[in-house]
């Protein structure tokens, strides 16, 4: 059975969430039946099978500023998909999973750099 994990939304950050076509009780990372990893964020979607994730750790205490939306790092190609301040997870991947973002990005929840 496929499982879905939400996003833990801040409630307070809505108005810059609302650009990006966010769903509260549809967006999040879904781990399907037939062996897929997707991450979606409302017109955003990430998919790769699972077999290509080496690896994940929580990450906490983003700035406020810095901690919402859509972003790609300069740091390491990682990938952010962020909806609260407070904590994410960091996805590892085997190989770099492309996305409509340009290059091809790692996925880095909630986070700047992983």
């Amino acid at each position: 059975m496929s499982q879905h994990f939400g996003y833990a939304i801040d409630k307070r950050y809505l108005p810059v969430l609302f650009p990006y076509g966010l769903q509260r009780e549809k967006d999040g990372v879904t781990l399907t039946d037939e062996g897929s990893f997707v991450a979606t964020f409302g017109r955003f979607t990430l998919a790769t099978p699972r077999a290509n994730i080496t690896g994940a750790h929580i990450t906490r205490n983003y700035r406020w500023w810095t901690a919402f939306g859509i972003r790609t790092s300069r740091v390491d190609d990682g990938l952010s998909l962020g909806t609260n301040r407070d904590g994410g997870v960091c996805v590892h991947f085997a190989e770099r999973v492309p996305s409509k973002l340009g290059q091809k990005r790692s996925l880095c929840a909630h986070r700047d750099r992983c």
